[in-house]
């Protein structure tokens, strides 16, 4: 009786999808580093020494992990194209389940042995990338405090207390220089993530955390909260502006200063509404009399660049929009929508606009 032909279907298809999976792994690392004045969110484009170490172990697991799955791959089209080839009209004693195949059992155990030293080389880089990352001397570090709520991020500038100042969703730092952030939570459990400079580090309500990084070339990166703290979680980023030293050290100085006081009718009648309404209950303007803490610092709003931790660009109709009805945008946020009338609301934009 004939030979079972051998079917050939399943090893073209076990090699196309090796090469469908290697040509997806491989492409983001292909893809080349996008300028530093991006402000894209992505792990493998390092910018600091924090998130380099971090790219490193995981090119090394991408290139293990890669390399045993095209070896397993290739056992399996292997396995399929030299089995055994029995016959129909064989017995049982002799089909090919009773032939001894010393080969593939030596081979099983090789490929065991290999797996278990990849696995501890693993485990070994694991280890010393951990400890690199520790190792980032804080010498001269800038000093601030990050704390997480739902849903924005209150920054706040350490220095004597005539100094200290607060801001919202936007981080500053200077490059080249260490930053050190302490990091805390006022509600939920929050984790703050940079993937261009650091890795993730969770802020825990009641217990403090520390973060360490530093920005190495000038540019914005974006930040997200990466752990699931309620309804809006997704629309709870920030922004990391890396500045030279000296502009930096302008924007620090220029940040510490009260807001100006408005000389036109329109920005003057929108501060005297701000601070005689309900916005001063929840927000302060350093140099007013609204000096609330529940809500973002205002002092300096039309200096950032978007509204509500990045979920409308900074621009007066976006900021009218967002004071009228910002659940239309973030449903479940803190901040109650207002029935002012247009005149009013667009004299208190007028003002946060010269809030710069």
């Amino acid at each position: 009786m004939a030979r079972a032909e051998r079917p050939r279907r399943p090893a073209v298809a076990a090699a196309c999808g090796l090469v469908l999976v290697l040509l997806l792994s491989f492409a983001p690392a292909l893809a080349g580093a996008a300028p530093a004045t991006s402000p894209l969110q992505d792990v493998l484009r390092p910018n600091g020494p924090q998130a380099q170490h971090i790219a490193s172990l995981w090119h090394l697991m991408l290139v293990v992990c890669t390399l045993v799955f095209v070896a397993v791959m290739a056992a399996v089209v292997i396995a399929l194209l030299r089995r055994p080839r029995g016959r129909l009209d064989a017995p049982p004693d002799l089909s090919s389940l009773s032939v001894p195949e010393p080969g593939p059992h030596r081979s099983v155990i090789a490929a065991t042995g290999v797996s278990l030293v990849l696995l501890l080389l693993l485990i070994v880089a694991s280890i010393v990338t951990d400890r690199a990352l520790a190792n980032l001397s804080t010498k001269d570090a800038l000093r601030l405090k990050v704390t997480a709520d739902q849903w924005w991020w209150q920054v706040t500038y350490d220095g004597p207390p005539s100094e200290v100042f607060d801001t919202a969703n936007e981080i500053h730092v200077p490059v080249g220089r260490p930053v050190l952030v302490r990091l805390q939570a006022d509600d939920v459990i929050h984790s703050l993530w940079v993937p261009s400079l650091a890795g993730k580090k969770d802020l825990i309500p009641g217990r403090d955390a520390t973060l360490e990084f530093r920005a190495d070339k000038p540019g914005v990166y974006r930040g997200q909260c990466a752990e699931f703290c309620g309804a809006e979680h997704a629309w709870m980023a920030f922004e990391v502006v890396a500045d030279p030293p000296d502009r930096f050290a302008a924007w620090l100085d220029h940040q510490r200063q009260p807001a100006p006081a408005p000389t036109d009718p329109l920005p003057q009648k929108g501060r005297t509404l701000f601070v005689s309404t309900t916005c001063a209950m929840c927000h302060a303007v350093r140099g007013t009399t609204a000096a609330a803490r529940h809500a973002p610092d205002l002092t300096h709003l039309a200096s950032r660049r978007t509204l509500a931790a990045g979920t409308l660009p900074n621009t007066p109709a976006d900021l009218k929009r967002w004071i009228r009805d910002p659940h239309q945008f973030k449903p479940g946020v803190n901040m109650p929508a207002t029935n002012m009338p247009d005149a009013d609301l667009d004299a208190i934009v007028a003002w946060l606009g010269t809030l710069s």
